[in-house]
């Protein structure tokens, strides 16, 4: 098994987000047993596309300056050992997001995520000279292409459109809901 750099799963500390707010939260967003289904066969469909995956969301932030700008150094250079790093840690994210029960421990590591974009955390697990924070604009507004540029992978198995579109919702679901969860780390809770 590889050692991926800075990914910690299973050794986070505790999210201040309870197993009832995520509860609520999975509600929120109509998720489900039949998308816990749908996103293990999704992990199935998508272990070996991994890296296509990754080229295809790291060409839209390369090609898009304000997001590049979060894994660039002051100067405005991208940081290729940062970005190489959260490459590998992305890549698991995607099966983790397939993969992983929601349970504590899933919860703690997406606190840590979600750390890991704010100043709290942002670049010192990679020792990153970039900015000190991901903008939560900016997050949020990736739901959008996160979501939209999975289907094409989700197709390319041979599965029926109803599962594709199963597999689909599970995903954009569990996006928004996790996205939810890392906007935690943005304030002191009290209005999230």
């Amino acid at each position: 098994m590889t050692v991926i750099e800075g990914y910690t799963y299973g050794s986070a500390a505790s999210s201040p987000v309870t197993l009832d707010d995520l509860k609520d939260l999975r509600a929120s967003v109509l998720f489900g047993p039949e998308d816990e289904a749908a996103l293990r066969l999704a992990g199935d469909v998508l272990e070996s596309q991994v890296e296509d995956v990754l080229d295809v969301w790291y060409g839209f932030v390369g090609a898009n300056p304000h997001l590049l700008a979060s894994f660039s150094t002051p100067e405005g250079q991208p940081v290729d050992q940062y970005l190489a790093r959260v490459r590998a840690r992305f890549g698991q994210w995607i099966l983790d997001t397939c993969r992983r029960p929601y349970d504590q421990s899933w919860l703690d590591y997406q606190h840590e995520i979600g750390l890991r974009h704010t100043t709290a955390k942002k670049n010192h697990t990679d020792s990153a000279n970039a900015p000190s924070y991901v903008a939560l604009r900016h997050v949020i507004g990736l739901i959008y292409p996160i979501t939209a540029t999975i289907r094409p992978f989700l197709e390319r198995k041979g599965h029926s459109a109803e599962q594709v579109e199963a597999m689909f919702q599970a995903w954009f679901k569990s996006v928004v809901l996790q996205v939810a969860l890392w906007a935690r780390a943005y304030g002191d809770g009290k209005e999230w």
